[in-house]
Protein backbone atom coordinates (compact mmCIF):
# COMPACT_ATOMS: atom_id res chain seq x y z
CA UNK A 1 0.00 0.00 0.00
CA UNK A 2 1.65 3.21 -1.21
CA UNK A 3 0.40 6.61 -0.12
CA UNK A 4 0.18 9.29 2.55
CA UNK A 5 -2.07 9.30 5.60
CA UNK A 6 -3.04 12.55 7.30
CA UNK A 7 -3.13 11.51 10.96
CA UNK A 8 -4.60 13.51 13.84
CA UNK A 9 -2.03 12.73 16.53
CA UNK A 10 -3.47 12.63 20.05
CA UNK A 11 -1.73 14.00 23.13
CA UNK A 12 0.41 11.53 25.06
CA UNK A 13 1.73 9.59 22.07
CA UNK A 14 5.10 10.10 20.43
CA UNK A 15 5.23 10.33 16.64
CA UNK A 16 7.00 6.96 16.68
CA UNK A 17 4.12 5.51 18.74
CA UNK A 18 1.70 6.58 16.01
CA UNK A 19 3.84 4.96 13.30
CA UNK A 20 4.12 1.74 15.33
CA UNK A 21 0.36 1.67 15.84
CA UNK A 22 -0.28 2.11 12.11
CA UNK A 23 2.32 -0.51 11.23
CA UNK A 24 0.39 -3.04 13.31
CA UNK A 25 -3.04 -1.87 12.18
CA UNK A 26 -2.26 -1.88 8.46
CA UNK A 27 0.36 -4.62 8.35
CA UNK A 28 2.80 -2.32 6.55
CA UNK A 29 6.55 -2.59 7.15
CA UNK A 30 7.73 0.40 5.12
CA UNK A 31 6.25 3.37 6.95
CA UNK A 32 7.46 6.65 8.44
CA UNK A 33 6.24 10.08 9.54
CA UNK A 34 7.11 13.41 7.97
CA UNK A 35 7.85 15.69 10.90
CA UNK A 36 8.03 14.96 14.63
CA UNK A 37 5.38 16.22 17.03
CA UNK A 38 6.21 16.25 20.75
CA UNK A 39 4.16 13.84 22.92
CA UNK A 40 2.17 16.70 24.50
CA UNK A 41 1.30 18.15 21.08
CA UNK A 42 -1.75 17.27 19.01
CA UNK A 43 -2.60 17.75 15.36
CA UNK A 44 -1.51 16.95 11.84
CA UNK A 45 1.09 14.21 11.44
CA UNK A 46 1.57 13.06 7.82
CA UNK A 47 2.58 9.39 7.62
CA UNK A 48 3.98 7.85 4.43
CA UNK A 49 3.77 4.19 3.45
CA UNK A 50 5.46 2.06 0.81
CA UNK A 51 7.00 3.98 -2.08
CA UNK A 52 5.57 7.21 -0.70
CA UNK A 53 8.26 7.13 2.02
CA UNK A 54 10.55 8.53 -0.69
CA UNK A 55 8.58 11.77 -0.38
CA UNK A 56 9.39 12.33 3.30
CA UNK A 57 12.49 14.41 2.56
CA UNK A 58 10.38 16.81 0.47
CA UNK A 59 7.53 16.97 2.98
CA UNK A 60 9.91 17.90 5.79
CA UNK A 61 10.76 21.08 3.88
CA UNK A 62 7.16 22.32 3.83
CA UNK A 63 5.80 25.17 5.94
CA UNK A 64 3.75 24.57 9.08
CA UNK A 65 0.85 26.30 10.83
CA UNK A 66 0.44 26.04 14.61
CA UNK A 67 -1.88 27.23 17.34
CA UNK A 68 -0.11 27.48 20.68
CA UNK A 69 -0.71 28.69 24.20
CA UNK A 70 2.07 30.67 25.87
CA UNK A 71 2.09 30.78 29.67
CA UNK A 72 3.92 33.93 30.73
CA UNK A 73 5.77 34.32 34.03
CA UNK A 74 6.88 30.69 34.35
CA UNK A 75 9.95 29.12 32.73
CA UNK A 76 10.72 25.39 32.56
CA UNK A 77 13.74 23.32 31.61
CA UNK A 78 11.92 21.84 28.59
CA UNK A 79 10.33 25.14 27.52
CA UNK A 80 6.91 23.47 27.79
CA UNK A 81 4.50 22.39 30.54
CA UNK A 82 6.03 18.90 30.88
CA UNK A 83 9.26 20.22 32.37
CA UNK A 84 10.49 21.28 35.79
CA UNK A 85 9.83 24.88 36.77
CA UNK A 86 13.00 26.97 36.73
CA UNK A 87 11.61 30.38 37.65
CA UNK A 88 8.42 32.34 38.27
CA UNK A 89 7.83 36.03 37.80
CA UNK A 90 4.97 38.51 38.06
CA UNK A 91 3.70 39.56 34.65
CA UNK A 92 3.19 43.32 34.44
CA UNK A 93 3.03 43.59 30.64
CA UNK A 94 0.01 45.17 29.01
CA UNK A 95 -1.99 43.40 26.32
CA UNK A 96 -0.53 45.78 23.75
CA UNK A 97 3.04 45.00 24.83
CA UNK A 98 2.39 41.27 24.61
CA UNK A 99 0.80 41.56 21.17
CA UNK A 100 3.76 43.62 19.96
CA UNK A 101 6.27 41.05 21.30
CA UNK A 102 4.41 38.18 19.62
CA UNK A 103 4.48 39.98 16.25
CA UNK A 104 8.10 41.10 16.65
CA UNK A 105 9.43 37.64 15.77
CA UNK A 106 8.01 37.72 12.25
CA UNK A 107 10.72 37.31 9.65
CA UNK A 108 13.95 35.36 9.79
CA UNK A 109 15.75 34.87 13.08
CA UNK A 110 18.44 32.65 14.56
CA UNK A 111 16.74 30.18 16.89
CA UNK A 112 18.69 28.09 19.40
CA UNK A 113 17.39 24.48 19.39
CA UNK A 114 16.28 23.36 22.87
CA UNK A 115 18.22 20.73 24.81
CA UNK A 116 15.04 18.66 25.00
CA UNK A 117 14.82 17.95 21.27
CA UNK A 118 15.39 15.06 18.88
CA UNK A 119 18.43 16.62 17.23
CA UNK A 120 21.53 14.44 17.32
CA UNK A 121 24.96 15.38 18.65
CA UNK A 122 27.68 12.78 18.12
CA UNK A 123 25.06 10.07 17.60
CA UNK A 124 22.96 10.89 20.66
CA UNK A 125 19.64 12.68 20.85
CA UNK A 126 19.80 15.99 22.70
CA UNK A 127 16.92 14.97 24.97
CA UNK A 128 18.88 11.86 26.00
CA UNK A 129 21.84 14.03 26.99
CA UNK A 130 19.52 16.44 28.81
CA UNK A 131 18.01 13.60 30.86
CA UNK A 132 21.52 12.56 31.84
CA UNK A 133 22.16 16.08 33.08
CA UNK A 134 24.57 16.85 30.24
CA UNK A 135 24.30 20.15 28.42
CA UNK A 136 26.06 20.64 25.11
CA UNK A 137 26.64 23.72 23.03
CA UNK A 138 24.14 24.07 20.20
CA UNK A 139 24.42 26.28 17.17
CA UNK A 140 21.53 28.65 16.41
CA UNK A 141 19.71 27.85 13.18
CA UNK A 142 18.01 30.29 10.85
CA UNK A 143 14.26 29.78 10.72
CA UNK A 144 11.50 32.02 9.41
CA UNK A 145 8.26 33.10 11.02
CA UNK A 146 5.92 34.07 8.19
CA UNK A 147 3.30 35.33 10.61
CA UNK A 148 2.90 35.39 14.40
CA UNK A 149 -0.48 36.60 15.59
CA UNK A 150 -1.96 36.91 19.06
CA UNK A 151 -5.59 35.71 19.25
CA UNK A 152 -6.43 36.55 22.86
CA UNK A 153 -5.09 36.81 26.42
CA UNK A 154 -6.57 35.03 29.45
CA UNK A 155 -5.57 36.53 32.81
CA UNK A 156 -7.91 34.44 34.99
CA UNK A 157 -5.25 31.79 35.76
CA UNK A 158 -1.88 33.43 35.36
CA UNK A 159 -1.31 35.06 31.98
CA UNK A 160 -2.00 32.78 29.04
CA UNK A 161 -1.65 33.93 25.44
CA UNK A 162 -3.19 32.08 22.50
CA UNK A 163 -1.33 32.60 19.24
CA UNK A 164 -1.24 31.35 15.66
CA UNK A 165 2.18 30.86 14.07
CA UNK A 166 2.94 30.18 10.40
CA UNK A 167 6.57 29.13 10.10
CA UNK A 168 9.30 27.38 8.15
CA UNK A 169 10.65 23.90 8.74
CA UNK A 170 12.87 23.46 11.78
CA UNK A 171 10.98 25.94 13.95
CA UNK A 172 10.51 25.02 17.62
CA UNK A 173 7.30 26.67 18.82
CA UNK A 174 8.17 26.10 22.49
CA UNK A 175 11.45 27.93 21.92
CA UNK A 176 9.55 30.74 20.23
CA UNK A 177 7.28 30.92 23.29
CA UNK A 178 10.31 31.04 25.59
CA UNK A 179 11.90 33.73 23.42
CA UNK A 180 8.73 35.85 23.51
CA UNK A 181 8.67 35.54 27.31
CA UNK A 182 12.32 36.51 27.51
CA UNK A 183 11.74 39.55 25.31
CA UNK A 184 8.93 40.65 27.62
CA UNK A 185 11.25 40.25 30.63
CA UNK A 186 9.03 37.79 32.51
CA UNK A 187 9.87 34.47 30.86
CA UNK A 188 7.40 31.93 29.61
CA UNK A 189 6.78 28.44 28.30
CA UNK A 190 4.47 26.66 25.86
CA UNK A 191 1.48 25.09 27.62
CA UNK A 192 -0.41 23.77 24.57
CA UNK A 193 0.39 23.03 20.92
CA UNK A 194 -1.84 22.16 17.98
CA UNK A 195 -0.39 21.65 14.51
CA UNK A 196 -3.13 22.87 12.19
CA UNK A 197 -1.34 22.27 8.92
CA UNK A 198 1.83 20.64 7.60
CA UNK A 199 2.42 21.46 3.95
CA UNK A 200 -0.61 20.30 1.96
CA UNK A 201 -2.26 18.49 4.89
CA UNK A 202 -4.63 20.30 7.24
CA UNK A 203 -6.47 19.33 10.38
CA UNK A 204 -9.92 19.36 8.75
CA UNK A 205 -9.02 16.33 6.62
CA UNK A 206 -7.04 14.43 9.29
CA UNK A 207 -8.04 10.97 10.55
CA UNK A 208 -7.85 9.74 14.12
CA UNK A 209 -6.36 6.30 14.78
CA UNK A 210 -9.81 5.16 15.90
CA UNK A 211 -11.34 6.26 12.59
CA UNK A 212 -8.71 4.37 10.63
CA UNK A 213 -9.27 1.25 12.71
CA UNK A 214 -12.99 1.46 11.98
CA UNK A 215 -12.32 1.99 8.26
CA UNK A 216 -10.00 -1.02 8.25
CA UNK A 217 -12.76 -3.23 9.68
CA UNK A 218 -15.15 -1.99 6.99
CA UNK A 219 -12.61 -2.47 4.18
CA UNK A 220 -12.51 1.28 3.48
CA UNK A 221 -9.05 2.23 4.73
CA UNK A 222 -7.72 2.75 1.18
CA UNK A 223 -9.99 5.82 0.99
CA UNK A 224 -7.88 7.53 3.67
CA UNK A 225 -4.71 7.52 1.57
CA UNK A 226 -3.55 10.43 -0.59
CA UNK A 227 -1.41 9.67 -3.62
CA UNK A 228 2.20 10.76 -3.35
CA UNK A 229 1.91 13.37 -6.12
CA UNK A 230 -0.62 15.25 -3.95
CA UNK A 231 2.23 17.01 -2.16
CA UNK A 232 3.60 18.36 -5.44
CA UNK A 233 0.35 19.74 -6.86
CA UNK A 234 1.66 23.31 -6.82
CA UNK A 235 4.14 22.28 -9.55
CA UNK A 236 3.48 22.12 -13.28
CA UNK A 237 3.25 18.66 -14.82
CA UNK A 238 4.61 17.05 -17.97
CA UNK A 239 3.45 13.86 -19.70
CA UNK A 240 5.94 11.64 -21.53
CA UNK A 241 5.21 9.43 -24.50
CA UNK A 242 6.35 5.80 -24.41
CA UNK A 243 9.74 6.47 -26.01
CA UNK A 244 10.46 9.41 -23.71
CA UNK A 245 9.35 7.46 -20.66
CA UNK A 246 11.63 4.52 -21.43
CA UNK A 247 14.66 6.80 -21.81
CA UNK A 248 13.70 8.83 -18.76
CA UNK A 249 13.41 5.72 -16.57
CA UNK A 250 16.99 4.93 -17.58
CA UNK A 251 18.01 8.34 -16.17
CA UNK A 252 18.60 9.80 -19.65
CA UNK A 253 17.98 13.55 -20.01
CA UNK A 254 14.96 14.02 -22.30
CA UNK A 255 14.56 16.85 -24.81
CA UNK A 256 11.15 18.32 -23.95
CA UNK A 257 11.41 21.50 -26.01
CA UNK A 258 8.33 20.47 -28.02
CA UNK A 259 6.31 19.97 -24.82
CA UNK A 260 7.21 23.47 -23.71
CA UNK A 261 6.50 25.02 -27.12
CA UNK A 262 3.02 23.47 -27.01
CA UNK A 263 2.29 25.31 -23.75
CA UNK A 264 2.24 22.18 -21.58
CA UNK A 265 4.29 23.89 -18.87
CA UNK A 266 2.83 27.42 -18.60
CA UNK A 267 4.87 28.44 -15.57
CA UNK A 268 8.24 27.82 -17.18
CA UNK A 269 10.00 31.05 -18.17
CA UNK A 270 12.86 29.63 -20.18
CA UNK A 271 16.53 29.58 -19.36
CA UNK A 272 16.09 31.94 -16.41
CA UNK A 273 14.27 29.14 -14.56
CA UNK A 274 17.24 26.92 -13.79
CA UNK A 275 16.20 23.51 -12.40
CA UNK A 276 12.49 24.31 -12.63
CA UNK A 277 10.72 21.41 -10.89
CA UNK A 278 7.86 19.48 -12.50
CA UNK A 279 5.69 16.42 -11.88
CA UNK A 280 6.37 13.71 -14.47
CA UNK A 281 3.61 11.35 -15.69
CA UNK A 282 3.24 8.47 -18.12
CA UNK A 283 0.64 8.45 -20.92
CA UNK A 284 -1.51 6.27 -18.63
CA UNK A 285 -1.53 9.05 -16.03
CA UNK A 286 0.80 7.32 -13.58
CA UNK A 287 3.07 9.54 -11.51
CA UNK A 288 6.64 8.58 -12.38
CA UNK A 289 8.95 11.07 -10.75
CA UNK A 290 9.78 14.54 -9.61
CA UNK A 291 11.90 16.06 -12.33
CA UNK A 292 13.48 19.37 -13.25
CA UNK A 293 13.99 21.30 -16.47
CA UNK A 294 17.42 22.43 -17.52
CA UNK A 295 18.09 24.69 -20.51
CA UNK A 296 21.13 23.67 -22.56
CA UNK A 297 21.94 25.91 -25.53
CA UNK A 298 18.67 26.31 -27.49
CA UNK A 299 16.89 23.28 -26.02
CA UNK A 300 15.30 22.34 -22.70
CA UNK A 301 15.92 18.97 -21.12
CA UNK A 302 14.04 17.06 -18.45
CA UNK A 303 16.14 15.35 -15.79
CA UNK A 304 15.07 13.21 -12.87
CA UNK A 305 15.29 14.37 -9.28
CA UNK A 306 13.51 11.46 -7.61
CA UNK A 307 11.65 8.41 -8.94
CA UNK A 308 8.52 7.22 -7.14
Amino acid sequence: MDGILNILKPAGMTSFDVVACLRGLLGIKKIGHAGTLDPMAVGVLPVCTGRATKAIEFMMDKDKLYRAELRLGVTTDTQDSTGNVLSTCDVVCSDEEIEKAVASFEGKYMQLPPMYSALRVEGKRLYELAREGTRVERKPREIEIYSSRMLYINRSDGVRVLLDVHCSKGTYIRTLCADIGQRLGCGGHMSFLLRQRAGAFDIDSAYTLEQLSDMKEKGQVANAFSKVDYIFMELDSITLDETQEKRFRNAVAIDVSANIDSGEIPGYKGRHDKKYQVRVYSLEGNFIALGFLQPIEDKTYLKVRKFF
